[in-house]
């Protein structure tokens, strides 16, 4: 349990001081947008370029274990939508944002620093896989079902196309794509270019954990927060023993691909849970109350997973 703590320790800290800073004031509320802008938009496509250019995709992107993942995702988005809309009544726009909610994972400003003090940097390749998909599949997903399910949404072919033009504009696919493109060409990346992305990957962690705290006081819990909590909990518990019944039971994988399948699906909902809702204005209350209480409970969710898989495998 000491080592578990060690693990996600400092990760809750810089968190908890994060969201101290702000709440006391020693840190600008209006500064925390541009805080994790500056993380999303340019930090992190900055490491996880850095990361393409040397990875090997033969042992990364391996189609089963990236499977496991989604697999486990896709569920808890149907699960979730299906008791909106069925057992609360919820109409059907705001149930694919109550979905989205239990699908949509933290994978970077949590998923990486942990997965990194948890399994080493060696580890890491097998998260970019994950990461290398996961905002591009996920969101278009998500915009598609949003605009088939509400009225007054624009057609599906123009709701296809705006998806599709906003994934090419991802500022972490970009990354991703132009550290592949340099990889496979064998060219050799200038001095000046590979230091700095490389000073600028390396504030990935510590803003974006600084930053997640900040924005975790924009979120109140209201009346949806029952309805929250079971978001949270497809989130934290069903997505994650998905990943390992496929992925240990079904597939047989390396244990190192089985630990980061499991313990990124077990990461609490992102920031881009509340952002969608917003967009779309659709069940915002429990976007936001469920960012707010998977973060919080996944300080003893992660750790339990974390436990579980030490023994396991």
């Amino acid at each position: 349990m000491i080592a578990v703590l060690e693990v996600i320790g400092p990760v809750f800290a810089l968190v908890g001081l994060g969201y101290f800073s702000v709440m006391r004031g020693l840190f600008p509320t209006s500064g925390v947008g541009g805080l994790i802008s500056f993380v999303n938009n340019f930090a992190t496509p900055c490491l996880l370029f850095q990361a393409m250019l040397h990875i090997d995709f033969h042992t990364a992107f391996k189609f089963t274990y990236l499977l496991s993942f989604y697999v486990g995702a896709f569920s808890a988005f149907t699960v979730s939508f299906l008791i909106a809309k069925y057992v609360f009544k919820r109409p059907p726009g705001q149930s694919v944002a109550v979905g989205f909610s239990a699908y949509f994972t933290n994978t970077v400003l949590l998923g990486l620093p942990i997965i990194q003090r948890a399994y080493g940097d060696e580890a890491l390749p097998n998260l970019y896989a994950i990461i290398g998909f996961h905002a591009p599949l996920l969101m278009s997903f998500g915009m598609l079902a949003m605009e088939f399910a509400r009225r007054d949404g624009t057609p599906m072919k123009q709701a296809a196309l705006q998806s599709l033009g906003r994934v090419a504009k991802n500022p972490l696919l970009i990354g991703i794509t132009l550290g592949i493109l340099t990889n496979m060409s064998g060219l050799s990346l200038p001095g000046v270019i590979d230091d700095a992305t490389k000073m600028l990957a390396t504030a990935v962690l510590p803003a974006a954990l600084f930053g997640l705290g900040g924005a975790l006081n924009q979120y109140k819990l209201r009346d949806s927060v029952g309805q929250a909590l079971i978001s949270s909990s497809l989130k934290l518990i069903l997505h994650p023993t998905i990943a390992l019944i496929l992925s240990h039971y079904v597939f047989k994988l390396d244990p190192s691909l089985v630990k980061v399948a499991v313990l990124t699906a077990a990461m609490p909902a992102g920031l881009n849970v509340y952002i969608f809702s917003t967009f779309y204005n659709r069940a915002t209350d429990i976007a936001a109350n469920t960012v707010l209480c998977s973060t919080v409970l996944g300080v003893i969710s992660i750790s339990g997973w974390l436990l579980f898989l030490g023994w396991l495998l």
